[in-house]
């Protein structure tokens, strides 16, 4: 899919390409755009349009959002966008960017260790997709009570959780300072800048972390969870928002 972005009055511009699983077109490059600093907070968007169907025979597969007000192009320059459905946008260096654009997450809220070791359960009941393939990733978001409010599909998990915080954009719920987001999997580097950048204070993944993930995590104050599975886990950063000692 084509992820393209235009202000007013501007020709549309190419930011990146993603392999990804068809619905939820829109969330995806919305989702993308905002975690690469590209976007605000929703309100900047006048409208998302596909691609033209007398010229493309998947118009879903070009995404054009545009905005309320212009777009710096050349900001795309400056990322160097390669995006793939499993590596997302890889490199230490880009840490420090983000840390600079990242908004500060408050020190809440905390959970209890009975709350994480059920949300695995949860996410996988939820998954219709999944449940028919076998073969994709997914990214829930829940209360820190365990309500699932979100799960949204997808073969990369960098898009899985780009369609979630792309919902959660356009429906003008960012930052997501009292939320959970589980991710099926184990937890990239690209994976912890996201949810930073959308505020999220408790990242949990199924399987192991990534060392780029740990020190992203640590840096940018996400608190880090990892081989949630069963009744235990492991906290690789910021422990202090789960409740030790409480079920």
């Amino acid at each position: 899919m084509a992820i393209r972005a235009c202000g007013p009055a501007q020709a549309p511009v190419d930011v990146a390409v993603t392999m990804r699983t068809p619905g939820h077109e829109a969330e995806l490059a919305v989702g993308f755009l905002y975690s690469e600093g590209l976007l605000g907070r929703g309100d900047d968007i006048e409208r998302i349009t596909v691609g033209d169907p007398e010229k493309r025979a998947q118009p879903d597969d070009e995404v054009t959002v545009q905005l309320t007000r212009p777009f710096d192009a050349s900001r795309i320059a400056e990322r160097h966008f390669v995006a793939t459905a499993s590596c997302g946008i890889c490199g230490k260096a880009s840490l420090d960017a983000v840390e600079v654009r990242c908004e500060p997450i408050p020190d809440g809220p905390q959970v209890m260790p009975g709350v994480l070791t059920r949300l695995p359960e949860t996410l996988r009941d939820a998954q219709a997709v999944f449940e028919a393939t076998g073969g994709l990733h997914a990214a829930g978001l829940f209360d820190v009570g365990g309500a699932l409010l979100a799960l949204r599909e997808d073969v990369g998990r960098h898009n899985a959780l780009d369609k979630l915080i792309g919902s959660q954009v356009i429906s003008r719920h960012v930052p997501l300072h009292d939320r959970i987001v589980l991710v099926s999997g184990r937890a990239s580097f690209e994976l912890v800048q996201k949810a930073a950048i959308a505020g999220v204070p408790i990242l949990a993944a199924v399987s192991a972390p990534s060392d780029l993930a740990v020190e992203a995590a640590g840096r940018l104050g996400v608190t880090l969870i990892g081989f949630l599975r069963g009744d235990g886990f492991n906290v690789y950063a910021r422990p202090d928002r789960v409740m030790v000692g409480r079920a």
